[in-house]
């Protein structure tokens, strides 16, 4: 919703891409408005607006022999549509509307867009009259097809329609059309990025084209960081690729490509021949221009190059780092204030930050002027200064707070006390004994009972009151240090309070409601306990903070009963499962959409060599009790970077009701059924050694045979 800074955004790669000798120039999806505006795409005036922009570019030079792809919202009719305009000397050229859009995961485009439907023919689209009496062009061909021009064809394939079963490059390709012109708004998610760019390569390695796809970059007002990597590919080999984790706010990237390649290696595919000779016609519009150059030996084309893929460590570190930084900048904020428990969970957010502050160093470093900027802005420089030292600038922007209590071990205050230093972080020690101490006063005042820990006699309820206690004064604490230090150290604004809960304890619920987790925002919400310790053991080694090797080594624990020679506190034993358990439950109820059946029948075969059917039964059902007692726990879950494919996350991602018969009746006695079955089976077989196969289960074998005896 930033029209002026997206328009400015828009206009800076129109002229970098003409300097670099360009015909072409692809932006990302919806880039006029931004792609996560939501319900804002309901207003009109998000599509006026969007309008008014388009027409300051087209009155402009700025399109004067290059074609330029442009994503903007358009009203036809009734109807409103996400679609690519297509720009050429100071005209509209076409307008493609999508065919097919993204709606599951975080994407809910049916929300706010219809699918252009009429594939057969072009049809005649009204330009606005404001826009119409400035451009001096009425009407312009909107729907499903290509531009022709008089050497080469050109067409768009957007976003969700590459992944769709038949995408429209099949058909488009056996039209002749040689460049394809991909403008996306895809998200950042760990593992992913490979997916993506098989699919690209997919699309010309069998059919020959220029695959050219266009991505946003960084946050945009979401939980969502949009990772960039624009690409080339020719005749399915990467030719250029662009950063997936910048703090630039424009990246060009640029190749020259031959298209007798492309010509070259359809005409050598026999059955790509025989398709196009019989192929359903694709409309198109004709344009009198020629938009390729003669052979030129000054020219030099664009070679195939090795793909640059992060590590998930790297992933982790770069994606909510640079997430944090926009974030920070367009917020308005002074800076970051994080509750430092000396754990790996906070321990990780304290090195993204670190991590973010190293990026901010570096980029100024290579000349980037807007960056420069928003540091001097943000660290408060004056007289000149800036960031050149990225310890030095964590000592302006980040605080951290160590928050003890009479349950907290010296080794953790120690811990979050040389990492706070190894990073540069203002650190505060705080003791919350005193407050803890006079709530408990005034409970007792009230109904003249004290609770006592587990420990020392008391009961479940009192032990689970007396931590929720410890951890709520952290939340209140944590905010009050927030709105107030700026303050006191005299500077303008507030700071924004970091959360550190990962995605496997809001799974299970293992957190109190309106704790320290609590916060503004948090960057690993959605990064499992297993990654998160792998990126530890990685930024010790590359972000400079080797104290994270010690973090990561140490059993997580929350620190909140009293510690005795005979007990001490840990996570796995308090919620009754292992970190790694929890991520295989995770992805089977997300990814796989397993209920308590279906996954109990699936982790038989997983764990089936070490549990019997009837402890695999228990865990599942310990699980599910848990889930779905806590799940009213993800209504206010903290805002948090996606990452993960099996996040919780109820506002956005993991739509599913928050009040649960927490029993399961109905599905927990099919699971004892099954079980029942099963151990009649084991039996069985025990004595037959005949395997009896159960319902829905079947084996698949491929094989190849000798042709004398067939298959």
């Amino acid at each position: 919703m930033d029209f002026d800074c997206n328009l400015k955004h828009i206009k800076e790669s129109i002229v970098l891409a003409k300097e670099a000798g360009a015909v072409i120039r692809l932006g990302p999806e919806l880039e006029i408005t931004g792609y996560g505006c939501e319900d804002h795409f309901l207003e009109l005036d998000t599509v006026s607006h969007a309008w008014e922009c388009l027409k300051e570019i087209l009155l402009s030079d700025l399109t004067d022999g290059i074609l330029c792809s442009i994503g903007m919202p358009v009203i036809k009719g009734s109807e409103r549509y996400n679609c690519q305009v297509f720009c050429f000397n100071r005209k509209i050229v076409m307008i493609r509307p999508k065919i097919f859009l993204a709606n599951d995961g975080n994407y809910r485009e049916l929300r706010w867009f219809t699918t252009w439907k009429q594939k057969d023919q072009l049809e005649e689209f009204l330009v606005p009259p404001e826009i119409s009496e400035a451009l001096s062009q009425k009407s312009v061909p909107f729907g499903y097809g290509y531009i022709q021009f008089l050497d080469t064809a050109v067409a768009a394939e957007i976003c969700e329609e590459l992944f769709t079963p038949i995408p429209p490059h099949t058909e488009l390709a056996l039209n002749g059309v040689e460049v394809f012109l991909n403008a996306s708004g895809s998200h950042h998610q760990l593992r992913k990025l490979d997916i993506r760019l098989r699919a690209f390569i997919g699309a010309t390695h069998t059919r020959g084209g220029v695959y050219m796809y266009s991505n946003h970059q960084g946050c945009d007002g979401g939980r969502l960081y949009y990772d960039g990597c624009c690409c080339v590919v020719v005749n399915g080999e990467v030719v250029a690729q662009g950063s997936q984790f910048s703090l630039k706010d424009v990246e060009v990237v640029v190749a020259q490509a031959d298209l007798d390649a492309v010509a070259s290696l359809r005409g050598s595919i026999s059955s790509f021949q025989e398709q196009a000779s019989c192929k359903t016609r694709v409309s198109s519009v004709a344009v009198p221009y020629k938009i390729c150059q003669s052979f030129d030996l000054k020219i030099l084309l664009s070679s195939p190059q090795k793909i640059m893929y992060h590590s998930p460590e790297e992933e982790i570190a770069f994606g909510p780092g640079c997430w944090l930084w926009d974030y920070l900048r367009r917020s308005g904020a002074s800076g970051f204030l994080l509750p430092l428990s000396g754990g790996a969970d906070s321990s990780s957010v304290a090195a993204i930050v670190g991590c973010m502050c190293q990026l901010v160093v570096k980029e100024i470093a290579n000349g980037d002027e807007q960056v420069k900027a928003d540091a001097i802005r943000i660290g408060n420089y004056t007289d000149g200064q800036f960031p050149t030292d990225s310890k030095e600038f964590a000592k302006r922007i980040f605080y951290t707070v160590y928050m003890g209590s009479e349950n907290s071990s010296e080794a953790t205050k120690m811990r979050a006390k040389v990492l706070a230093e190894e990073i540069g972080s203002w650190h505060l020690d705080v003791c919350i004994d005193g407050v803890v101490s006079s709530l408990l006063s005034l409970f007792q005042t009230l109904t003249g009972k004290r609770p006592r820990y587990k420990v020392d006699g008391g009961s479940n309820i009192e032990n689970l009151g007396l931590q929720n206690i410890q951890a709520r004064i952290r939340m209140v604490l944590a905010f009050m240090l927030a709105s107030l230090l700026p303050w006191v150290h005299n500077k303008k604004g507030f700071y924004l309070v970091l959360g550190s809960s990962n995605v496997d304890e809001a799974l299970r619920g293992y957190l109190t409601k309106y704790d320290c987790s609590a916060a503004d925002i948090n960057p690993i919400g959605s990064i499992s306990k297993q990654d998160l310790r792998i990126f530890l053991r990685w930024a010790a080694n590359h972000l400079g903070y080797s104290s994270l090797a010690e973090i990561e080594a140490a059993p997580p624990t929350a620190e909140l009963e009293p510690i005795r020679s005979n007990y001490t506190q840990l996570d796995e034993v308090d919620m009754g499962m292992t970190y790694e358990e929890l991520s295989v439950y995770g992805r089977l109820r997300k990814i796989s959409r397993c209920g308590p059946v279906t996954m109990f029948k699936n982790l038989c075969y997983k764990w089936g060599a070490r549990l019997t059917p009837s402890e695999v039964a228990e865990k599942v059902k310990h699980f599910f009790k848990y889930y779905s007692i806590n799940r009213h726990k993800m209504t206010v879950l903290t805002p948090s970077y996606h990452a993960e494919s099996y996040s919780p996350e109820d506002n956005r991602f993991d739509l599913r009701q928050f009040l649960y018969n927490a029993r399961w009746p109905f599905q927990f006695r099919k699971i004892d059924e099954l079980v029942e079955k099963l151990d009649g089976d084991r039996v069985a077989f025990k004595e037959s050694g005949d395997l009896k196969n159960s319902d829905g289960m079947g084996v698949v074998a491929a094989a190849s045979s000798d042709p004398k005896y067939g298959l």
